[in-house]
């Protein structure tokens, strides 16, 4: 019997996917009824279909297709950890996910819906997990953890064969322990976290303690 996710999965025929140059997110072409954006990356956008809405499917850039095998083997050596998806399948661009339910940290943020201190617990467990595994959990930022059922759940792995050190989470870690306090139940505007998010990125600043001083004089200053 064909796989409920099969016939969905073709509808991703009518759709290409473009990346865009410094690390900006993806481009969409096309659609396809039934088909719906869920989720977009800097390499892929990821869609669920109405007639398999247990499944999500990742599509790739054209330029970016390498990733998809390297991304399978990935999700093969975590197994069924139950803070990250589980991948079912792959096409030549595509891989075929879990779907996941929850919302993002960042949109956690963005309308003040508390986030217990049992998702930074599950984001460690992980990250300990994958370290084991001979992997890097790359790439773990408020986009990429959902908040599911007051658990985490870790969306992209894709760069967990790099080595390259990510410190992403450990500074995240830190502003949740040392200043999450102050945000905890109030919507925090989408340009204020937008601006953090992008003076972070290009941030040519020595150490993290150095970065939440220069955010915080800002934040005083706009009051």
């Amino acid at each position: 019997m064909e796989p409920l996710w099969k016939k969905a999965a073709s509808s991703l025929s009518r759709i290409t996917i473009y990346s865009n140059p410094n690390n900006e997110p993806v481009t969409i072409y096309g659609e396809s009824e039934g088909l719906r954006c869920i989720g977009v990356g800097t390499d892929a956008a990821v869609f669920q279909h109405c007639s398999a809405p247990a499944y999500a499917f990742k599509l790739y850039a054209g330029d970016k297709v390498f990733k998809v095998q390297e991304e399978e083997k990935i999700y093969g050596m975590l197994g069924d950890f139950p803070f990250f998806s589980t991948c079912f399948a792959s096409g030549r661009d595509y891989l075929v996910l879990s779907y996941e339910e929850g919302t993002t940290l960042f949109d956690c943020l963005l309308q003040g819906i508390h986030i217990p201190g049992q998702v930074i617990a599950d984001v460690e467990e992980a990250r300990q997990f994958v370290y084991e595994k001979g992997l890097n959990p790359r790439d773990l930022h408020l986009k990429n953890i959902l908040l599911q059922h007051g658990r985490a759940k870790i969306l992209d792995v894709s760069e967990y064969g790099i080595p390259y050190v990510d410190v992403r989470w450990e500074h995240l870690k830190k502003a949740y322990e040392t200043h999450y306090s102050l945000l905890d139940g109030r919507a925090v505007p989408f340009w204020l976290v937008e601006t953090v998010r992008k003076w972070y990125n290009h941030s040519q600043l020595s150490s993290y303690d150095e970065f939440m001083r220069m955010v915080l004089k800002y934040i005083t200053f706009r009051r």
